[in-house]
């Protein structure tokens, strides 16, 4: 009777670790299926957020890089920063582009009190080989001026391959960038 009992509670405990990694496994290739916005894209933008406070890129005390005037879709005047930040102990290249508003601010206003006039901060940031081939590789991540990630229409939040495979958004915007690198800020 108890190597009945035994063989039950093992077969028991058996069927609920596979379906355990059943889900599991399905809940890891629907958020691979999906292009950004995932719980793995959320997660790594709150680290690239940790990373970018710790290097001063970002919130109260951060470095004042001089504004210039920028166009839609990142606002009226940028400050933008090519730089390297860590994260999970991987060192790579960071962009990141702090956007202000509203329309009709200057130059001059942003510079006294960019704290005041921040709308947005997007980031491109290189991930390792294999991440979004491509795209260059590249994560894409839009935050509110507080640090929560922005959403798009459909409540989809904005980190990860930003609307990979859509005719509007970060990826289709910087695939005209010259240089197949994804990037403006190289261009003349």
């Amino acid at each position: 009777m108890q190597n009945k009992i035994a063989i039950f509670v093992i077969g028991a405990l058996f069927l609920t670790f596979a379906s355990f990694g059943a889900v599991l496994k399905q809940s890891q290739a629907q958020s691979a299926d999906k292009p950004f916005g995932g719980s793995d894209d959320i997660a790594f933008a709150k680290k690239a957020w940790g990373a970018m406070q710790k290097a001063r890129l970002v919130g109260k005390g951060s470095i004042n890089t001089h504004p210039y005037e920028g166009q839609a879709p990142h606002g009226a005047i940028l400050q933008t920063v090519d730089t390297t930040v860590s994260i999970d102990g991987r060192e790579a290249r960071m962009i990141v582009k702090k956007n202000f508003g509203p329309e009709g601010i200057s130059v001059k206003d942003v510079w006294r009190d960019p704290d005041k006039h921040l709308k947005a901060v997007t980031i491109m940031f290189k991930r390792e080989d294999g991440y979004d081939k491509d795209n260059a590789n590249w994560f894409w991540a839009k935050y509110l001026a507080n640090g929560d990630l922005d959403k798009n229409p459909k409540g989809a939040m904005l980190a990860g391959r930003v609307a990979k495979g859509a005719d509007q958004g970060c990826i289709a915007c910087h695939t005209a960038a010259g240089g197949e690198d994804y990037l403006f800020i190289n261009d003349q």
